[in-house]
């Protein structure tokens, strides 16, 4: 989801492809960036500045570089001739789908913000937090739903793949809701910010890639019990029993760190 300058009246017309909803409260804009925490010495990525409600705040905190993705075109040149000027040698402005960006290259400390659009924000997540090393802190908007499911606890329904990815990296921790109201055009549903904050080193060992795999192939088939899922994907559900895991459990009965073992004992290298 992009943001607007709030003022409805000199936004452009949004890109129902490109998932465009204009942010117009200059408040909730503000509110977002704080919850980033910039400081003197970071460099900040926003993706998708669209007019740039966000990027205003974000350059009057002062950060030591700015980088603006943009997948359009159009919004890309206006962002470069609106803040080049005031922002000179500090501002960099990429036209770049944030889904093809190159995150495993980010591996000094970065700090990312944006409203991502709905269609877009889990993989985007889903990438970010597991290739991006020098992640520091992030700050994202997105629906509602999808929040309150990166947030969830085992034994709810919204515990799932994605609860279970991004937690693996991350500390996530829902901020707070934006109605509707407040954008334009108007989405269906509500939106919400969540930030991000990567674990201390050594808090999880896994391998992603098993982790990735296990996840998908439980999630899959989630109104299963586990030793049913393991046994029509062709694995041995006989590693359940090894590790302590009741074969009757579903998938979101297990908390991520059970993930992880299970991940290893599936797809341990040989």
């Amino acid at each position: 989801m992009s943001v607007g300058n709030g003022k409805a009246g000199m936004l452009p017309k949004a890109k129902k492809a490109l998932g465009q909803n204009f942010l117009q409260d200059k408040n909730i804009a503000a509110k977002i960036v704080r919850t980033l925490h910039i400081a003197p010495q970071d460099a900040v990525l926003e993706i998708g500045p669209g007019p740039g409600a966000l990027t205003g705040w974000v350059m009057q905190a002062s950060p030591a570089r700015l980088v603006l993705v943009e997948k359009d075109n159009a919004l890309a040149f206006t962002r470069m001739q609106a803040e080049r000027g005031d922002f000179t040698g500090k501002l960099q402005v990429v036209l770049a789908d944030a889904l093809t960006m190159p995150w495993n290259q980010f591996t000094s400390p970065w700090k990312f913000v944006g409203n991502l659009p709905y269609n877009v924000a889990s993989p985007l997540m889903w990438d970010i937090v597991s290739q991006a090393s020098g992640l520091e802190r992030a700050v994202f908007m997105v629906q509602k739903e999808v929040a309150q499911r990166i947030v969830a606890h085992p034994e709810t329904g919204a515990y799932g793949a994605l609860s279970v990815w991004l937690q693996s990296f991350c500390r996530a921790k829902l901020e707070f809701v934006v109605p509707p109201q407040v954008f334009v055009p108007r989405p269906k549903v509500d939106s919400a910010v969540v930030s991000f904050v990567p674990h201390p080193a050594g808090t999880y060992s896994f391998c992603p890639v098993s982790l990735a795999k296990t996840i998908k192939i439980c999630f899959q088939m989630r109104r299963k019990q586990l030793g049913t899922i393991l046994r029509l994907s062709g694995l041995n559900a006989g590693v359940l029993e090894l590790l302590g895991i009741s074969p009757q459990l579903r998938p979101e009965a297990l908390p991520v760190a059970t993930f992880h073992l299970l991940a290893s004992a599936l797809f341990a290298r040989k």
